[in-house]
């Protein structure tokens, strides 16, 4: 093995680790990193991505042996790009390089990539967090929540999904096809992951106090975290909401539509039926969000669609959407015209008909959501047609 960082051969395993103002641990890290692949045998590289020091960490770094690269662009995500940019090895190995994560271990990230999965990542809950290395909120409320929550909506068991420490293969990230730059990297690369359908392998690790003040910013970056899984998961964002809130709405509308009932020891009305068709209209408005959402990721390759929707864009023409926008349009705008007719035979005079107001008023307002949506749904779909 030649681990020196000028070497011209081509390395088998890459190791990158991000770097800003990391100057008490960077050393460290690259001589543990270097000192694996040497008791591996293997030809290998460890590039740290500088991303706006100002310790002198980059040339602690290049003294411990590592190849330096520069990322001007502020953030997790965008030091790591350009790190696996630069990367030249068949395996990547990543890891922060504030001494959190044991480079010396490295062999137990690449055998399982040898044994044919796609990724591997390291799981701090299943191994052994020492004193003072984790805050109890992020150890007993952010982590588990986040990671519960990815678990939840991309039907996966990866118990700790914003671990650090992780390897793949060069044909896995060129497969995952990642964007983001902040804290939010680390869901991207597993929901990526899961999307291209990669084989998965979680190892316990131990997570030691790191040297150095953390960069996260608890909040902001939990919020991050969040704000990736739901404009991914579009169906925990719009759909369940929508369908939800809609059926309750109709069940509101049909149960009050003939006269005020009793439930809960309360007269419900007017008030309850105008609830109700609000709820209808936004939880509509909620699916079709949904339905927006999904046939663009379809059309721009970002998400495989799933059997609904397929069904619904093989069923779906412009002119089926317009025709049932327009009936429902029609028959609410007849109910209507009908209550202006009997209130003006009525000598226009005190008027009751609130409860055919708000349900043609509804059907109204759905039947147009019906037929501008269809327009866009079908200036979506000309690619795919």
């Amino acid at each position: 093995m030649d681990p020196s960082p000028d070497s011209p051969a081509e390395p088998l395993v890459s190791v990158v680790m991000p770097c800003l103002n990391e100057a008490r641990a960077v050393g460290i890290c690259v001589e543990k990193a270097r000192r694996a692949l040497a008791a591996m045998g293997v030809r290998g590289e460890v590039v740290v991505v500088d991303n706006g020091s100002s310790d002198g960490s980059p040339e602690i770094a290049a003294r411990a042996g590592a190849r330096v690269v520069h990322e001007r662009r502020r953030g997790y995500g965008a030091a790591y790009l350009r790190g696996f940019q630069e990367a030249r090895g068949r395996y990547v190995v990543m890891g922060d390089s504030d001494d959190s994560y044991d480079f010396s271990d490295i062999a137990r990230l690449i055998a399982p990539l040898d044994r044919g999965f796609d990724m591997v990542m390291g799981t701090r809950l299943k191994g052994q967090i020492l004193p003072g290395a984790m805050s109890w909120s992020h150890r007993w409320i952010g982590n588990p929540i986040l990671s519960g929550l990815l678990r939840l909506m991309f039907s996966t068991r990866i118990s700790d999904s914003h671990c650090g420490m992780r390897s793949f293969t060069r044909a896995a990230y060129e497969r995952m096809h990642l964007r983001t730059q902040g804290m939010e990297f680390a869901s991207e690369m597993v929901v990526s992951a899961l999307r291209e359908g990669l084989r998965i392998q979680e190892i316990p690790i131990p997570y030691p106090p790191r040297l150095g003040e953390s960069k996260l910013v608890g909040l902001r970056d939990a919020w991050r975290h969040l704000r990736f899984m739901l404009v991914y998961s579009p169906s925990y964002l719009f759909q369940l909401p929508g369908v939800l809130l809609a059926t309750f709405g109709a069940c509101a509308v049909v149960a009050l539509a003939g006269g005020p009932r009793e439930f809960l020891g309360r007269q419900w009305d007017y008030h309850g039926l105008l609830f109700g068709a609000i709820a209808v209209i936004l939880g509509y408005n909620l699916v079709l969000f949904d339905v927006f959402a999904k046939t663009f990721s379809m059309g721009a390759g970002l998400a495989a669609p799933g059997r609904w929707l397929v069904r619904l864009t093989d069923w779906f023409t412009l002119e089926r959407g317009i025709v049932l926008g327009g009936v429902a349009f029609l028959l609410g705008l007849g109910l209507e015209i009908k209550i202006v007719l009997d209130w003006a035979r009525a000598g226009y005079g005190p008027l009751m008909a609130v409860r055919g107001i708000v349900i043609g008023m509804t059907a109204m307002v759905l039947g147009a959501q019906t037929v501008f949506a269809s327009f866009l749904i079908s200036l979506m779909l000309i690619k795919r047609r």
